[in-house]
């Protein structure tokens, strides 16, 4: 259980982040005021997400030591880096990859710990 609450914590925090460029985006080519920013779905969207990423983030915690549950969090790094390079068409080096990599080494090695 406590693994398939740190992949929705994941999801939903990469759900926020993507969102939250998305209304950055929006914004980019017309300056607006305050208020119609704070109107964009996308904004609303990522709060929602991070919000919701919080509280499922609650829920592991009081399920596995913060020594465990914390680093497993970096597959957010390995999510946003597919999500910038499939979805946005942001170019990717191979050092960046090499660092996918190792991310997902140490992730399958503290998933053993579960």
């Amino acid at each position: 259980m406590s693994l398939i609450l740190i992949g929705v914590a994941c999801l939903l925090t990469c759900l926020g982040q993507v969102a939250q460029k998305y209304a950055v985006e929006s914004w980019r080519d017309r300056p607006s005021a305050l208020l119609d920013k704070l109107r964009s779905p996308w904004l609303w969207l990522a709060l929602a997400s991070l919000g919701l990423g919080l509280l499922v983030w609650l829920l592991v915690l009081q399920q596995l030591d913060v020594g465990v549950a914390y680093p497993m969090l970096s597959l957010n790094f390995v999510l946003i880096t597919l999500v910038a390079r499939f979805v946005f068409h942001e170019a990717i080096d191979r050092q960046h990859w090499i660092g996918v990599a190792l991310v997902i080494a140490g992730v399958i090695l503290l998933g053993r710990q579960l």
